[in-house]
């Protein structure tokens, strides 16, 4: 379970912070053991400190304690889901060799394995399993298919002196386009294990496609297309601020629906781009699409995506199979929250 990057821990903690930190907002979990099972103790949706670049540590380190506190002070460990805008994550055939070594490589070689020059960047590597009955070639020469994961130095330390400021441990960080496939491995097991569905996360400023055949990755893009994108147009479209659009953006009245369908159209052509490369190269269909993040909660986009590709789509749950102990204030809007939580359910499940 998991690809865990930057990993700095030896053994699986009982209970564990998961951030998602994203560009508006910040998606926290306090998540436990239980058994063979995971429980869900708690979460916060908080804003994300705003800055022209990178946020200033000290900015950081008090938004890590308003974290902390929103969730209780149960616990100092932290695994950290960067965004993927800070982040790189591809699948790539590299020599089999201690994995020490495949991070060196990678960061003297990032554009040979990576396709692009990440100077200032640190790599994490993690060999996928052969397939059931595949055996890996002998000899000096012998790769294998691995996720690469990639992060600008700064934000990592900045991260890791934040936490540590905050009196908390950065157990981990983990790109953030992981997190949806881990969460959805613990969802949705029999649908991870034999279908080729579509899993989007739809974030503030980018949406991830990624594409599962039988629980293996086949496709990952990040595309510019958000939920900010989807504000700011109706704003516009209906002469309204900002934070106005946002309120009625997820409740979508009849009313805007002339005006948020042009909107998601170009949503709608990059998935069923991704969709088509993939079935093109892989003579297989995509079963299923499952959306998550904020926009997920709006009936219309589903209905709209689906009418638009000509394939099933539903918003899920990945806490479904969780076992929930929320504070009653939080029980009430939990189910409307939990799209949302994707990124840091899975950064959370690499900790257990």
């Amino acid at each position: 379970m998991g690809l865990p990057f930057n990993s700095s821990h030896a053994k699986r903690r009982d209970q564990v912070i998961a951030i998602d930190l994203g560009a508006c907002t910040t998606k926290a979990v306090l998540l436990q053991r239980r058994g063979d099972g995971i429980g869900f103790l708690n979460y916060a949706i908080l804003n994300t400190p705003q800055a022209e670049k990178a946020i200033p540590v000290e900015a950081l380190t008090e938004h890590f304690k308003e974290v902390s506190r929103a969730l209780g002070n149960r616990t100092k460990y932290v695994t950290l889901a960067l965004s993927v805008q800070d982040t790189v994550f591809k699948h790539v055939d590299v020599p089999l060799m201690p994995l020490p070594d495949v991070r060196l490589m990678l960061k003297l070689n990032s554009k040979t394995y990576l396709q692009q020059d990440l100077p200032d960047h640190v790599f994490d590597c993690h060999y996928n399993p052969p397939k059931m009955g595949e055996v890996p070639k002998a000899g000096a020469s012998q790769k294998l298919k691995a996720a690469v994961g990639a992060a600008r130095k700064q934000i990592v330390d900045d991260c890791y002196s934040a936490c540590k400021a905050a009196g908390l441990v950065a157990d981990q960080m983990i790109p953030g386009a992981i997190g949806p496939v881990n969460a959805f491995e613990l969802a949705e097991p029999e649908a991870f294990r034999r279908e080729v569905v579509a899993l989007v996360e739809l974030g503030f400023k980018n949406t991830t496609i990624t594409i599962l055949d039988a629980g293996e990755i086949i496709l990952n893009r990040v595309v510019s297309l958000g939920g900010d994108r989807l504000t700011s147009g109706l704003a516009e479209a209906l002469s309204i601020t900002y934070q106005e659009a946002e309120s009625i953006k997820v409740g979508m009245p009849t009313e805007v629906v002339q005006n948020l369908e042009p909107l998601i159209h170009p949503l709608g052509r990059e998935l069923r781009a991704s969709i088509d490369f993939f079935e093109n190269q892989n003579d297989k269909a995509v079963g299923k699409i499952y959306l998550s993040g904020g926009a997920a909660r709006s009936d219309l986009m589903l209905q709209t995506l689906q009418a638009e590709l000509m394939v099933p789509c539903e918003a899920w749950n990945p806490t479904k199979r969780f076992e929930a102990s929320l504070p009653p204030e939080k029980s009430g809007e939990f189910e409307n929250a939990a799209p949302q939580l994707t990124v840091a359910v899975g950064a959370g499940a690499t900790s257990f």
